[in-house]
């Protein structure tokens, strides 16, 4: 098969009606990928504290940011360098086998960082999570295989709930929190009737890690008991594979093998949704790296001096709002509006977003004291985040649906999910860097890593615009 610039998406002439959700085989998926959010974040309320008990930096506390922020993106640089690998041999095996090993290893993985009492054991724990961790482009191409165009939107407006509701349970930064994060670290000093023993003492962070571990372990036996395979080589049955094969409409033996990736990397219609893909999710990670910062920042350097509580709250009532928004407005406004609407609307609510930031500062150094008009403005970054989020399962569909064919999807996806690991294993480190760089040498004002945030996104706007009108035939 031929593929170049002018190879069409996925497409096919005759248009039909909606299929349903394959509820049970979607319902699996989606919670099987419960596990990645929650593995991947569920370290970051306790992270500092433990480098400091570690005696990492000793005793010099200015440094715990640079070994805490290590830790944080080790995770994600080695799911950049492998998930491709992972993605492509889902092609070639099936993907079952994949999520059965990237399951294992964050069990593994977690119950090793639990145990961890030195510094290179938290580096060596969180590597392997990432690098056995190929499992979210896996499950994306999973979702592509059960469904059509009919109702690929529906199922992949789905995956920002979980991806939300995940990093809620697993992300919050106030240890009084009844989320697990933060809630079960040091359980002997919340419940210690129940965890007494010097265990506990000595390991105080391991029960977080051992929850992580646990659901982790849980979901590898759901996928092995329950979950069928969805790579249409690989699936048993004659009866499955022709129906397989007459819905992804290929025509030849040709047609049924993995695109080279070369091939994939110099075609147009491919590298528009990638490209879009990895951008949305640096500026979207930068956001996500500065709210808090921004929101803990001192009123006299320019931020909102909000305590660990008040930002807990906050992220906490968005990811769950945030679910219930997903919830109730992505799947109705792609069917009404189209995919590419959807998206070149979405990401322009970003621009309220950073506008927001400063206007923030300028209101709170003139009234000294977080009010109603601050509160006011939270929640318009807020619904802008929400807004923006839409933007991913629409960018799930394109990039699907720009496969030449459906035994290259674990290649797209994998090439997808490569793109913005890398963005989530630099964006913190780098705009948060910014933020202070920009502060400390009043560079614009201050306001110089929003100039960066606002060029990228105008970038956005524009490779936003290079996407293609999807059909809605049936595949």
């Amino acid at each position: 098969m031929v593929v170049d610039e002018s190879t069409p998406l996925l497409e096919n002439s005759q248009a039909k009606a909606k299929t349903p959700l394959p509820k049970t085989q979607l319902g699996l998926t989606l919670f099987v990928l419960f596990s990645e959010p929650m593995s991947a974040q569920y370290i970051f309320p306790f992270i500092n504290q433990l480098i400091r008990e570690l005696g990492v930096t000793g005793g010099d506390d200015r440094k715990i940011g640079y070994y805490a922020g290590v830790i944080e993106s080790l995770f994600f640089v080695a799911q950049a360098l492998t998930a491709l690998y992972w993605s492509r041999l889902s092609d070639y095996i099936g993907r079952k086998p994949v999520l059965l090993v990237g399951l294992a290893g964050l069990s593994a993985s977690n119950l090793c960082f639990g145990l961890s009492r030195e510094f290179w054991s938290l580096v060596a724990s969180r590597c392997i999570a990432g690098a056995l961790n190929g499992n979210v482009g896996v499950m994306k191409s999973i979702v592509g295989e059960i469904t059509d165009n009919t109702n690929m939107a529906r199922a992949f407006a789905l995956i920002p709930i979980v991806f939300s509701v995940g990093a809620s349970i697993a992300y919050n930064r106030n240890f009084d929190s009844p989320l697990y994060g933060g809630g079960l670290a040091k359980p002997h000093d919340h419940w210690p009737e129940l965890f007494s023993g010097s265990f506990w003492v000595q390991y105080p962070y391991f029960l977080p890690c051992v929850v992580s571990a646990l659901f982790a372990a849980f979901s590898f036996f759901i996928t092995a008991l329950f979950l069928e395979e969805s790579l249409p080589s690989k699936r048993r049955g004659k009866e499955s594979q022709l129906e397989i094969g007459a819905q992804v409409g290929t025509a030849s033996d040709k047609d049924a093998s993995p695109v080279p990736i070369r091939t994939l990397l110099k075609t147009y219609s491919v590298m528009i949704p990638i490209a879009n893909y990895g951008i949305l999710g640096l500026v979207d990670i930068g956001f996500f790296a500065l709210v808090p910062l921004f929101y803990a920042t001192p009123v006299e350097i320019g931020g909102l001096g909000l305590s660990p509580f008040a930002i807990g709250v906050c992220m906490t009532t968005f990811g769950i709002g945030n679910g219930l928004f997903q919830m109730l407005f992505t799947a109705r406004a792609i069917e009404r509006f189209g995919e590419r609407r959807v998206f070149c609307s979405a990401v322009l609510a970003f621009f309220p977003i950073i506008v927001t930031f400063p206007i923030m500062s300028w209101v709170i150094q003139l009234q000294k004291e977080v009010g109603l008009a601050i509160w006011i403005l939270v929640f318009v970054q807020m619904l802008s985040w929400a807004v923006i989020d839409m933007a991913y399962a629409v960018i799930f569909v394109f990039v699907t649906r720009a496969a030449p064919n459906k035994y290259s999807l674990g290649t797209m996806n994998g090439l997808s999910q490569t793109t913005t690991s890398i963005a989530r294993a630099m964006g913190p480190a780098t705009f948060t860097s910014l933020f202070a760089f920009s502060k400390e040498y009043n560079l614009l004002g201050g306001n110089l890593v929003y100039v960066l945030l606002l060029i990228l996104l105008c970038l956005l706007v524009f490779l936003s615009r290079r996407l293609p009108e999807l059909r809605k035939d049936k595949q």
